[in-house]
């Protein structure tokens, strides 16, 4: 092995050493079904209300909902043991959008919820609505950064091969 490749090597096996777990700052909630919304929330956010054992409350959700007067709604997630699911009320009509029981979106305490990314089924509480919540984590910019200058590595790696 030449002393080139083998500091390549190294430095590729350094780069890797030094990665850590990546974070998503975002997660993106998508309700489709009988009734439909999205929004982001910041993963290290806190709770605005907090009701142990029963759930929290984020206000002031920017998003898009569906029969709602303004792009701002209060959003509530309950624990698994009063069956879960979330609801979304309007935050300048004040009406409920959307009550609808699942399961419990969020590991941790409710106080320091971690969300759970993944596809779910709620019902409606107390009617006849499905619909489906989708929990996604958005990448870090970062992210991308890295996966651009792998590609980049890839392709000098390709260049020079095909150069010799």
């Amino acid at each position: 092995m030449t002393l080139k490749r083998l500091i390549s090597t190294a430095a590729v096996a350094a780069a890797l050493l030094c990665t850590g777990a990546a974070n998503a700052a975002l997660y993106q909630f998508t309700v489709s079904g009988d009734y439909a919304a999205t929004w982001q929330l910041d993963s290290s956010t806190v709770p605005g209300v907090v009701f142990p054992g029963v759930g929290f409350i984020y206000g002031d959700v920017a998003g898009t909902y569906d029969n709602a007067v303004s792009e701002l709604a209060d959003v509530a997630f309950f624990n698994g043991s009063l069956g879960g699911g979330l609801s979304i009320e309007d935050y300048y009509g004040g009406q409920f959008l959307l009550i609808a029981d699942g399961p419990q979106l969020y590991s941790g305490s409710e106080a320091a919820p971690a969300f759970v990314p993944g596809t779910y089924n709620l019902s409606e509480y107390q009617g006849d609505g499905r619909y489906t919540v989708t929990v996604s984590a958005v990448p870090e910019p970062a992210t991308y950064g890295m996966v651009l200058a792998g590609m980049g590595l890839i392709g000098v790696a390709l260049r020079r091969r095909q150069g010799s």
